[in-house]
């Protein structure tokens, strides 16, 4: 049986110097009634049963912990488990968070649900979920992000939602939440915008983090069913933060298993093309979007262009819950540039037969260089946030396969 556990707790939506809640006075009751159904869901036992049986029942919960025994052989070190959020329904962990808020969105009487998404599998499993609730939905998604992750694309729109692409900005992630947060302002009687990371303004991180510390209770109970120990260190990609918020959750105070978050390197931190917030010195403290926490911004906190392999990782902010657990020193940071992420990619599908996501993958490379300096006694977890099928375009360009570029061809002569 499921178990939804309690998250770290903001205190009046701040964790530590970050979160808060930055919005324009005509935002304030709809936030007011959020919070409210949120807190009331949180104590209504009829809500938790209803959100366990749909994630046993429909998202296929808990998903796996699965030895990895080719990856381990091959480093010779701590024994490599990973945490198969790809197993659960539309191929990501997104699902859970999008399932609870859905359920608030019910309990609230709202019958529109309008979405951000970056690598597209937020917006895949809100589409879905609206699909089974009969909800009108709506994701906004940046332009260069529609055309780089299609196929996710194609299932939103005959799951009978409505793409909008958002060719503001960069025309990513940061562009698709300016421009939902802007429907939202003129929709609030009718609609409820399903925040897919533990960002913005609170509720919402606290909220999220709440239905993905899911995937730590799940990771937590089975490394000690399978090995009788807890691991050494826990490996998660940090986009937002909603994946390794969840696998985090669950080793918290355990203080003798190192938590580490791997953001997009890039092109390198040395570099602009990058999003490493917490992993670089160029990222400062500034409030966008209603709430506060780094962000990559110049001295005028204008927010800077990022750039990552991974759709879903190259966002200029990241969660405050994270900011506050690098801040005190609970969690190390590191990056991954793009080269190492195809790289850890490549040997993970060799070895393990197993197809992260590019974000993912981002988690992999920390894990495998560090793999070896552990013993033999050792375990290790990496959380394997979604499934690859979604980068098939991405990944081919980055290996340059021949046949993938004679396909192209073809279908620019047939056009």
């Amino acid at each position: 049986m499921i178990t939804v556990a309690s998250p770290l707790l903001s205190r009046k939506g701040y964790y530590g110097d970050f979160g808060g809640r930055f919005i324009p006075e005509i935002l304030y009751e709809t936030f007011e009634s959020l919070t409210a159904a949120y807190h009331g869901a949180r104590q209504d036992p009829e809500f938790w049963k209803k959100y366990v049986a749909i994630l046993s029942n429909y998202s296929c919960r808990p998903t796996p912990l699965t030895y990895a025994e080719g990856l381990t052989h091959y480093f010779g070190g701590a024994k490599i488990y990973i945490k198969r959020e790809d197993l659960n329904h539309t191929g990501s962990h997104k699902l859970n968070n999008v399932l609870g808020q859905m359920l608030l969105a019910q309990r609230m009487g709202k019958h529109r649900i309008i979405a951000e998404t970056g690598a597209g599998q937020h917006g895949v499993a809100t589409a879905t979920m609206a699909a089974k609730f009969g909800l009108e939905c709506t994701v906004y998604m940046g332009a260069e992000d529609v055309e780089r992750q299609y196929p996710n694309v194609f299932w939103m729109r005959q799951l009978g939602a409505q793409v909008v692409p958002v060719t503001s900005g960069t025309q990513t992630l940061k562009d698709a939440m300016n421009e939902a947060l802007r429907d939202w302002s003129a929709n609030m009687a009718t609609t409820h915008y399903l925040i897919g990371t533990v960002c913005g303004p609170h509720p919402f991180p606290e909220m999220v983090a709440w239905f993905q510390s899911v995937i730590g209770q799940e990771a937590r109970s089975q490394i000690l069913s399978q090995t009788q120990q807890l691991p050494k260190a826990v490996y998660a990609c940090v986009g937002g933060g909603s994946n390794a918020v969840g696998i985090f959750s669950g080793f918290l105070e355990d203080t003798d298993v190192e938590l580490i978050g791997v953001e997009a390197g890039g092109l390198g931190t040395h570099t602009p093309h990058h999003a490493a917030r917490l992993a670089s010195a160029q990222a400062s403290i500034g409030i966008a979007q209603g709430y506060k926490t780094q962000f990559l911004q110049n001295s005028d906190g204008q927010m800077q262009d990022t750039h990552s392999v991974a759709a879903g990782l190259d966002y200029v902010g990241v969660s405050p819950v994270l900011a506050n657990l690098a801040q005190i020193g609970r969690i190390r940071v590191t990056s991954a540039l793009d080269a190492e992420v195809i790289e850890a990619l490549k040997l993970t599908l060799r070895k393990e037969g197993l197809i992260p996501a590019l974000e993912s993958a981002h988690g992999f490379v920390q894990a495998f260089k560090e793999a070896a300096n552990y013993t033999s006694q050792d375990a290790i977890i990496i959380n394997q946030s979604g499934r690859g099928d979604k980068d098939i375009f991405t990944i081919a360009e980055a290996l340059q396969d021949p046949d993938w570029h004679r396909f192209l061809r073809r279908r620019a002569v047939k056009d």
